[in-house]
């Protein structure tokens, strides 16, 4: 028996395992062959497509359009897959709506772009469904590289390194590899297992050793990866996070929302997992849409994200604030966090309305306060564990070119590279290309 969304505090079970089941469905279901000629068909295909130049990992759009449109859902996948070997991930996280689909011709004219993403999924999963792996492992080259961390950028390295000849030993702290996509990205994004369905069948190109429970600084040092291996990819990401710097911060109920969506996502029952009445989420970007989203549909009667700026300035896109909003997410912004107030329990947050002077944003004075039992930080993570000998940009590793580290032999891509956009589809296109430099500098 469900106790309810009124129930005071932080529980389990507020909705039956029924409705459970019910909210965490894909949230867009993939489309039929019939559905996905049609929609590949209104495609202009463009000479010089802007969705291409906007596409971080440089997907030839309009010809996987014209392949699913010819009926070769396949042929588009394996398009797909040459320039971005986890296209099927990121067809279902890829925020389309600010990248491919907001340039599309047919969105500039008719504010209705062609479906990229979802037609980016039909074709990935038509590869994955046909038990083929399109791509052949060259020649062995005698030379190992060693990758650290099991994310999108690590694996994208790996699988460009292997196919090119080359022996990859990833080495991954956690018990499972994937990172945020199989960690941090919201269960109603990425369901039946995908994350992992989709390494099993990256892994198929052969050559790939996963070594998990490997953790760089213990056990594993940078110099002793250099002695070892050819070439070294860091793959790190970004696992510290940023403090709260408000009072109460270590009352019960107050944590991390990296860790909120990781419990969701490795849950074996969801309604055994414990989600607050009144939930607060601080910060603006996906993970406190997703983090949000997440406590909603596990029951939270009251769910807000409060945001120190304007909607304007949010980092997750309009599609992600009307997403939070379609699911009575109440979003708040010019606010930040002065207190979590509670007798060791957290039980209301305390907000100060915010404005920007002359570009620096202050306090106004005037606060408010909100019912709070559950108070989730999403206001961004910091890089932690970065080897000695590193040189950084700011808080992160410093890179040239194709994720050429300070440190010889070594590259660094993903979160924890300066430079790029802190994406799942950007990770790929970065341990791509450092694959490729690597490969270039190993048969030099």
């Amino acid at each position: 028996m469900a106790q309810g969304q009124m129930v005071p505090g932080i529980v389990s079970g507020r909705l039956s395992s029924d409705e459970l089941t019910s909210n965490f469905t894909d949230l867009h279901p993939p489309l039929a062959p019939h559905e996905a000629a049609v929609a590949a068909d209104r495609c202009y295909f463009c000479y010089d497509a802007p969705c291409v130049t906007a596409c971080p990992t440089d997907i030839d759009i309009p010809l996987f359009m014209r392949q699913i449109q010819a009926g070769q859902p396949e042929a588009a996948g394996e398009t797909i897959l040459g320039q971005n070997i986890l296209g099927g991930m990121c067809a279902r996280v890829c925020p389309t709506e600010t990248l491919c689909e907001e340039v599309c011709v047919r969105e500039t004219a008719e504010g209705s772009p062609v479906e990229i993403g979802r037609l980016q999924r039909f074709a990935t999963d038509s590869v994955m469904v046909s038990g083929d792996h399109p791509f052949q492992r060259a020649a062995f080259t005698g030379k190992t590289v060693a990758v650290i961390g099991a994310g999108p950028a690590g694996l994208a390295c790996a699988h460009r390194l292997a196919m090119l000849g080359h022996d990859v030993v990833i080495h991954e702290s956690r018990p499972k590899p994937g990172g945020l996509n199989e960690y941090g990205i919201a269960a109603y994004k990425s369901t039946n297992d995908f994350a992992q369905a989709e390494i099993d069948w990256l892994l198929r190109i052969g050559g790939i050793t996963i070594e998990t429970g490997s953790v760089l600084g213990e056990g594993l040092s940078l110099d002793g990866l250099v002695d070892n291996y050819d070439a070294v990819f860091l793959s790190i990401g970004l696992t510290g996070v940023n403090a709260l710097r408000a009072g109460g911060e270590d009352l019960t109920g107050v944590r991390d929302a990296v860790d909120f969506i990781s419990d969701v996502r490795q849950a074996a029952d969801l309604a055994e997992l414990p989600v607050g009445r009144n939930v607060v989420v601080i910060g603006g970007g996906m993970t406190a849409v997703d983090a949000a989203v997440k406590s909603k549909l596990l029951g939270a009667e009251n769910v807000t994200i409060a945001y120190r700026r304007g909607r304007e300035a949010m980092g997750a896109s309009r599609y992600e604030q009307d997403l939070a909003a379609s699911h009575g997410v109440r979003i708040m912004t010019n606010v930040q966090p002065i207190a979590v107030h509670g007798n060791g329990a957290a039980a209301e947050i305390e907000l100060e309305y915010t404005a920007s002077h002359d570009g620096q944003l202050k306090g106004t004075g005037e606060k408010t306060r909100l019912p709070a039992d559950q108070v989730l930080k999403a206001i961004g993570q910091t890089l932690e564990g970065a080897p000695e000998g590193l040189t950084l940009d700011g808080n992160k590793i410093a890179v040239t070119g194709a994720g050429r580290t300070s440190v010889q032999a070594v590259w660094a891509g993903g979160d924890c590279a300066a430079g790029g956009d802190d994406l799942t589809v950007t990770a790929v296109a970065e341990g791509r290309d450092a694959a490729m430099d690597i490969h270039a500098s190993l048969i030099a």
